[in-house]
């Protein structure tokens, strides 16, 4: 059996503009704006994370 972590809420603020694209966005994928922004952001970590080792390699 998985279990489910658990989720903190978190307060941030975007500009109108961009919020407006996020929900497009979501709304095209029919997925909700928090699990847009939750990929965004595990992509992002996973991305600096795989750029933080490839700088340790090349030194």
């Amino acid at each position: 059996m998985v279990k489910a972590s658990k989720s903190t809420r978190v307060l941030i603020s975007l500009p109108e503009k961009f919020l407006s694209e996020i929900d497009l966005l979501a709304d095209e994928e029919q997925r909700s704006r928090s699990e847009l922004i939750r990929e965004a952001l595990r992509n992002y970590i996973r991305q600096h994370e795989a750029d933080s080792y490839k700088s340790q390699i090349i030194e």
